[in-house]
């Protein structure tokens, strides 16, 4: 049973010098409501949440709290300017509207610092992204309010820390408005669904969880109604082009009616659509089998063991999601598996013909100087080559919901979902069959972060993509592995789901050592040795896959000749078909190699 209500909104309206960007936005908040705020990208979710903080003025409707209710706000990117320490942020007020304005008070300030593992006498500057969020977070939760206002909060978070603000949520008994990508955070927090769609707020008394079900079945009766008024509008014209001129002053009522049903369909069929990233990747040639082939790997830093003794195969195909607690060491075993950092032992062997895109957590690629045209066309121009075929930079950059007036901002002025869109766009635009993403998640809307895991799940190539969205490691991985403490790191198969049935929350908190079942060791064996024959035919592929690859490359690069066939069609016919054959020889000679250094592998295991 619902609470008394805590926050009323009721015909709001925002005009934006155009179309207005809310019209009508109603709903009611109550206590011991956790409420899931979903929409389309750029429908105004964040514009109204900061409406409620007290930020932007609406151009008609009311928002009202009931008296005495207070209320705090974490948005989506905070400022600590003016704040000498941690402390002093977090005391000050959030929200800017009349009620709930008092300071916090210090120890509560501090306590709530501590609790999300901060020191409240540190200096804001140089703060991590989930420093900040945390930071922000605590700010929040400090001010006791009734109302807790929260944009994106698990952007930057390890999964520990989502876990942590789930029971924080779960236990709060005030009312709650949350926006948040990430769907498997929503489904577990969230008691009720509000929907900004087509300018309006529309409610599920439900969970997240529910919210599919019930979008689908407002969109199909939507649809069913643009159909009904289709046919009717037909109708109506048919009757009205037939009567008109005998019945000209009794038909001016139906013409009015007329008229204002195309309006309807007009408002309807706009109403209906919005942006989505249309994501693409270029698709590079085709990679060894053996992607990387990582060997007993170590890495420490003074006396703490990020990763001891890991040894892992990534073949072609597969997608691999790397888990962990910030600081666990994920970014490191990445620039390991990439061999842009030594190891202290062991060693990284990458396949042959790999074509790397990798985006950093920093977005490092980007020219903070540059302009969005600029950065999508660094040698100028107004083309970017993609999939093989030039595109015009605008075009490009409106699959990635830039529009064209934005093409000449600089970098510096993107928010941070605008940069994450930006570098995706960069990265997927260079040929390459591996992609390396670093928290791709992080700042992204729903939508586009659906696009970006249809397509990751459908990419030919290879994939390694560190992320703490646990609903978008189970829709892409297809092995995850993370930390289980004290350097020592596990894989398992599947997404997030299998590796946390196998560990728990192991690989979110690194201290704890021990999965919830640990396998049997494997009995000792006495040391054996590969047969002299395989010692000897490896040699012999190890030779002869270079050298396959070279004639490989050099017959694509002649036929890829415009005027090869044109030339002499019987030698093309023949120098294709020889490809071929290469092709094949070198896939055999790949997976006898395969065999063989798996057999050496679990030998040496048996040792």
């Amino acid at each position: 049973m619902a609470g008394p209500a805590l926050a009323h909104i009721k015909e709001l309206r925002l005009d934006l010098g155009g179309a207005p960007l809310f019209e009508g936005a109603e709903f009611v908040l109550h206590k011991g409501e956790r409420a899931a705020f979903v929409g389309a990208n750029g429908a105004g979710k964040s514009t109204l949440m900061r409406m409620m903080a007290g930020f932007v003025e609406p151009d008609g409707g009311e928002i009202g709290f009931t008296s005495g209710s207070s209320i705090a706000w974490a948005p989506q990117e905070t400022s600590f300017d003016d704040f000498a320490t941690l402390r002093e942020y977090v005391e000050a007020p959030s929200a800017n509207v009349a009620t709930g304005l008092a300071p916090t008070p210090t120890h509560a300030a501090e306590a709530a610092l501590e609790s999300f593992g901060l020191d409240p006498d540190r200096t804001p500057a140089g703060l991590s992204g989930g420093q900040m969020r945390r930071a922000s977070l605590a700010r929040a939760f400090a001010a006791d309010a009734d109302i807790l206002l929260l944009d994106e909060p698990t952007n930057h978070l390890d999964i520990a820390a989502i876990e942590d603000l789930e029971r924080r949520l779960n236990a709060f008994r005030g009312a709650a408005l949350i926006i948040s990508h990430d769907r498997r955070f929503l489904e577990r927090v969230s008691n009720s669904t509000l929907w900004l769609r087509q300018r309006r707020v529309i409610k599920l008394d439900r969970s997240f969880a529910h919210f599919e079900k019930w979008a689908e079945a407002i969109e199909l009766e939507e649809a069913r109604t643009l159909a009904r008024l289709e046919t009717h509008l037909k109708a109506e014209e048919h009757w009205l082009q037939r009567g008109v001129t005998a019945r000209r002053s009794r038909n001016e009522g139906r013409r009015r009616k007329l008229m204002a049903m195309r309006s309807e369909r007009r408002e309807r069929e706009t109403a209906a659509t919005h942006r989505i990233a249309d994501i693409q990747a270029e698709r590079g040639a085709e990679s060894a089998r053996l992607v990387i082939e990582a060997k007993n790997l170590s890495k420490s830093y003074g006396d703490k063991p990020l990763i001891a003794n890991l040894s892992l195969r990534l073949m072609r195909g597969d997608r691999l999601g790397v888990v962990g607690a910030n600081g666990s060491g994920k970014t490191t075993l990445l620039e390991l598996l990439l061999q842009r950092r030594e190891p202290d032992t062991g060693s990284v062997r990458l396949g042959e013909g790999l074509q790397i895109a990798y985006v950093d957590q920093s977005r490092a690629m980007l020219d903070e100087s540059a302009t969005i045209w600029e950065t999508l066309a660094p040698q100028g121009g107004d083309q970017v080559i993609v999939r093989g075929r030039p595109r015009h930079v605008a075009a490009y950059a409106k699959d990635f919901l830039f529009g064209a007036e934005q093409l000449r901002q600089p970098v510096s002025a993107l928010s941070g979902g605008e940069r994450n869109r930006l570098s995706l766009a960069v990265a997927l635009a260079q040929p390459a069959n591996v992609l390396v993403l670093d928290e791709p998640t992080n700042d992204l809307d729903m939508d586009t972060l659906d696009a970006l895991e249809d397509m990751l799940a459908g990419y030919d190539g290879t994939v390694i993509l560190v992320s703490h969205d646990r609903a978008f490691l189970d829709g892409v991985a297809t092995q995850i592995v993370g930390p289980l403490g004290g350097g020592k790191w596990a894989e398992t198969p599947g997404g997030w789901a299998d590796f946390e049935r196998a560990y728990g929350s192991v690989a979110a908190r690194p201290q704890r050592a021990q999965p919830k079942t640990a396998p049997p060791p494997a009995p000792p064996r006495k040391q054996t040795k590969l047969a002299y024959k395989d010692e000897r035919r490896l040699s012999e592929l190890n030779t002869l896959m270079p050298a396959l690859t070279r004639e490989i490359e050099a017959l694509e690069q002649k036929l890829a000749a415009p005027d090869t066939f044109a030339r002499d069609p019987n030698a093309f016919t023949t120098a294709a078909e020889k490809l071929s054959a290469l092709r094949a020889q070198h896939a055999a000679a790949e997976g006898e190699w395969l065999d063989i250094e798996l057999r050496r592998e679990a030998l040496s295991a048996e040792d």
